[in-house]
């Protein structure tokens, strides 16, 4: 059984720094890592991967070959990936034995909510090699401070979760520049745990720019609660308090924090159902670290 994350977001979420910065942390906690770099237009990697999709594809070749746009390159490119799985998975094999995986993906967002060739790859990965992943997707947390780009984050997030069916975190990047981005409407947990969106109603009709949409954006409020799955937690890749909290996440969500556990059932339970010790980092923490107090902004 191999355990990995499947490293997604939209462009500018961070993914490749990310992958770097995970690997590095999961090397000192004694995890040999491997980096596989999905990304066909990923030409400048921080970091040394195992697998790199530019030995079968590269989107530079791919566009003025079959005139297509970056958009319709990418598209082109994971569909050829999944008629060539077996490329992949020859290249998986030697890893399977004792590495941790992370898979870094493209940024074009439809290739996780719309398009099926990421999610095909992905299943037959994990059922040919017994693969245990999680995807964590990568949201900028700069889109906090404008109500209605939120609404989209959050409605992304929703059709990426349905979509990959796997299970899925979702990451507030770059926290540690947030209070460089503006005052936000409320705290930080409204934004992590999305609470009541009803509250955004007044702040939309204040931007020209939304409140025109007021109407859509409601009704898209009502289908993301409606649902209730999605919720954020905090990173800032520098710190590694904030991303061993996050390997905490990711352990529990895939399995492997059961992995290496010689224990009976009942403490596998307890486990899987404990108070997460990391709560209080997770929002408070990162609030008191990087956002000023109200009292000191006036």
């Amino acid at each position: 059984m191999v355990f990995g994350q499947v490293v997604i977001g939209p462009p500018g979420s961070g993914k490749t720094t990310y992958c770097n910065g995970m690997s590095q942390f999961l090397s000192l906690m004694g995890r040999k890592v491997a980096i596989v770099n999905l990304d066909p237009a990923n030409d400048a990697l921080p970091y040394e991967c195992a697998v790199n999709i530019e030995e079968l594809i590269k989107l530079e070749d791919v566009m003025p070959e079959h005139s297509l746009g970056p958009n319709g390159g990418l598209v082109y490119c994971m569909e050829y990936l999944e008629k060539n799985i077996d490329w992949l998975e020859s290249k998986l094999k030697p890893l399977l034995k004792d590495h941790y995986i992370l898979f870094d993906f493209p940024g074009q967002v439809e290739l996780f909510f719309i398009h099926d060739s990421t999610k095909n790859v992905l299943t037959k990965l994990i059922k040919s090699l017994n693969l245990r992943l999680t995807a964590v997707q990568l949201i900028d947390s700069h889109l906090c401070c404008d109500p209605g780009n939120y609404v989209s984050a959050l409605l992304l997030s929703l059709s990426t979760m349905l979509h990959m069916e796997l299970p899925h975190v979702n990451v507030l990047s770059k926290i540690d520049l947030i209070g460089s981005y503006g005052k936000l409407a409320f705290n930080l947990d409204f934004y992590t745990d999305v609470q009541d969106l009803s509250y955004l109603e007044h702040h939309l009709s204040q931007d020209p720019r939304s409140a025109k949409y007021r109407k859509l954006t409601k009704e898209l409020c009502s289908v993301i609660e409606d649902y209730s799955l999605v919720n954020f937690t905090t990173l800032d890749i520098q710190d590694k308090e904030s991303v061993g909290d996050l390997v905490k996440l990711i352990d529990k969500s895939n399995g492997y924090i059961f992995s290496g556990i010689d224990a009976s059932v009942v403490e596998y339970s307890k486990i899987a159902i404990g108070q997460t010790d990391w709560d209080y980092n997770r929002v408070a923490a990162v609030q008191e670290m990087y956002m000023e107090d109200e009292e000191t902004q006036d």
